[in-house]
């Protein structure tokens, strides 16, 4: 008998709140060579004291290639630790807490500038959020975020002769290190200060590094600003908040005036314990009308399917590129995307690639003809920077691919999408015409009262505002196979710039 597969799209589990301990972060990659310059600083502990040290954590362990976050040991219920030291071995009062599982992950991203190619084809100039640990799997349309046996090993991957993504030489390059994308080496994190700078500056992309934890885990984020090449003239600070996480301390939330930012040159790092699953998103809390329109902004879940919502107005995009003051007044958004990228590039994906665990047919012909660039090994649509260095942006198309029938009780499937609205001066409504919306969870919590009572609302529509988060279900039972389209009913909205028949759009096969 077929089971019913719940298959994941772009699942984000966000959570995030500073509960618990601080751990005693003792952990930073030191590499071989070490460049001067600046006061960046990578941190990730292989043991704290929630997780001293084992194969679960990451901290010990064999590395796991391709896929490193398989590591996690499987959960057997809570345990009751007591702790008398730290990890550094730092003598406390001893502490008796319960563990519930979880594991130590940890992720590397810079603040700075970047371009990235809309569905029109015109390059769009952003204040924008890059990789700097992860590369190779966020390359291939995967989460940033790594163990610590993976995030502090040496950076070693690059092109065939070991370089950075600018070209300029990587010290940790041995020679004989593999170049795959999937190697250990190219997630590991960039700690030397001259790599930071080579790889990050201009490395900023729209959606940000996704990043993905589950619950219980303890996750530390290291943020590095390497200013903006494209504007001398600006001394611009950086933070990270994790948007709309009701437990997080408001020394992390990210408003300069209340808590602190990162200055150019200069790291920080984030510590969250994450007791609770949800959708939620990051973004720069430094003047968020101009930063998060600009495209400082990101995604963080706890696992299912995610698409982000934004919009862009490219004449405050242009106009922050130069030295004059953007019109905050005359704001307009006139491109409108879904996880980085308008339709069709929502769907730029070639016959033969696996989507939702679905391995689309030899005759699929759809999306990629009309999209601009995609790679056609990883989907991922390039953007040659001003310094004639070309980047790929993160391979996140929204194509949703279901089988209409899991077996001979035809039980189809589902796709659970977190979806969430980024945009700075719109509403957003995305309808589904011809397979029913089922809304369980709006902004990170199920829709289900005390009693444990489903409150589920079945609807072909929903409307967002910034800074809102909706999870709905798409079921295939029982739907005839053909292309469906998830769309805006905001015609205006279904545009790129000047262009029709493009803007916030994507399409669902069944088959």
């Amino acid at each position: 008998m077929a089971s019913r597969k719940l298959s994941s799209f772009w699942l984000l589990m966000g959570l995030i709140g500073i509960a618990g301990l601080i751990p005693a972060v003792v952990s930073a990659q030191t590499p071989p060579v070490e460049q001067g310059g600046g006061s960046f600083r990578v941190q990730c502990p292989t043991a704290t004291i929630r997780h001293p040290g084992s194969t679960a954590t990451g901290g010990t362990g064999t590395v796991v290639t391709p896929s490193p976050d398989t590591a996690e040991a499987n959960y057997t219920g809570p345990q009751v630790r007591t702790a008398t030291k730290s990890p550094d071995g730092h003598t406390f009062p001893s502490l008796t807490f319960t563990d519930n599982g979880g594991a130590i992950k940890c992720q590397e991203i810079s603040g700075g500038d970047g371009m990235m190619t809309e569905a029109d084809g015109n390059q769009t100039y952003m204040f924008s959020f890059g990789p700097l640990s992860g590369l190779g799997a966020i390359q291939n349309g995967q989460p940033g975020t790594t163990f610590p046996n993976v995030f502090n090993s040496p950076y070693t991957a690059g092109d065939s002769l070991g370089n950075y993504q600018n070209g300029q030489p990587n010290p940790l390059f041995n020679g004989t290190s593999a170049t795959d994308p999937n190697a250990v080496g190219a997630n590991s994190a960039i700690s030397d200060p001259a790599g930071i700078m080579n790889t990050g500056v201009l490395n900023g992309n729209i959606p940000a590094p996704l990043i993905a934890f589950d619950e219980d885990d303890e996750f530390f984020l290291t943020l590095s600003n390497v200013g903006m090449i494209m504007r001398p003239d600006l001394f611009e600070q950086h933070t990270v908040p994790f948007h709309g996480y009701p437990n997080a301390s408001s020394f992390y939330d990210g408003v300069p005036d209340a808590t602190w930012a990162i200055n150019i040159g200069g790291s920080v790092t984030y510590y969250y314990l994450a007791p609770d699953a949800g959708t939620y998103f990051w973004h720069c809390h430094v003047t968020p009308p101009e930063h998060i329109q600009m495209g400082m902004v990101g995604q963080l879940y706890v696992r299912p399917r995610h698409m982000q919502i934004h919009g862009f107005d490219p004449n405050f995009h242009f106009v922050g590129m130069t030295f004059n003051p953007e019109g905050f007044a005359d704001m307009k958004d006139k491109y409108f995307l879904l996880n980085g990228r308008s339709y069709p590039d929502t769907v730029g994906v070639v016959a033969g690639t696996t989507v939702d665990g679905n391995t689309l047919p030899a005759s699929w012909t759809g999306g990629v003809s009309g999209a601009t660039n995609p790679n056609p090994s990883t989907n991922a649509i390039s953007t040659t920077d001003t310094d004639s260095i070309n980047r790929p942006s993160q391979p996140m198309p929204t194509l949703i691919v279901l089988n209409s029938h899991g077996g001979p009780n035809a039980t189809g499937q589902r796709a659970a999408l977190r979806i969430d609205d980024l945009d700075v001066t719109e509403y957003q409504t995305l309808s589904s015409v011809g397979i029913p919306m089922l809304m369980v969870g709006f902004n990170a919590k199920l829709l289900r009262d005390e009693a444990g009572n489903n409150l589920y609302i079945k609807t072909n529509s929903i409307t967002l505002g910034g800074g809102e988060s909706m999870d709905v279900i798409l079921d295939s039972t029982g739907i005839a196979p053909g292309t469906y389209f998830l769309y805006t009913p905001q015609l205006d909205h279904l545009s790129n710039d000047a262009e029709n028949f493009g803007g916030l759009m994507t399409e669902v096969v069944i088959y």
